[in-house]
């Protein structure tokens, strides 16, 4: 999130989020309305392919087609998620590893001989 920062002369700081995502019960509502004209153009689109059925059956068939598919596609973009900001980087950083197992010896590294 972008944050911008601005003085008012009693001293005291406003910041204003410009990256901030839409609220809830707007997100709802843009999906509702959405879903809607979806469902609106359906619904003409079947009263076209009736209309037309004994004038211009290609039309009638392409537009009853339509009033078909169109359903399914109205409820995958009403169902459309929340968009996700932008996510910022994790302050979080984990500690590298050592590897349990340790690296192959070369040919001429020799074993430690036990001297005694």
């Amino acid at each position: 999130m972008k944050a911008t920062r601005k003085q008012h002369g009693d001293g005291g700081q406003v910041f204003r989020i410009t990256g901030a995502r839409t609220g809830l019960a707007e997100d709802v509502r843009g999906r509702q309305r959405r879903y809607v004209i979806s469902m609106l153009i359906r619904t003409l689109a079947v009263i076209l392919a009736a209309t037309l059925w004994n004038v211009e059956r290609p039309f009638a068939v392409v537009a009853l087609v339509a009033g078909a598919i169109l359903p399914y596609i109205a409820v995958v973009i009403a169902n459309a998620g929340r968009e996700r900001p932008p996510s910022l980087p994790s302050t979080f950083v984990t500690a590298p590893t050592r590897p349990v197992i340790g690296a192959p010896r070369g040919e001429d590294e020799q074993p430690p001989c036990d001297q005694g």
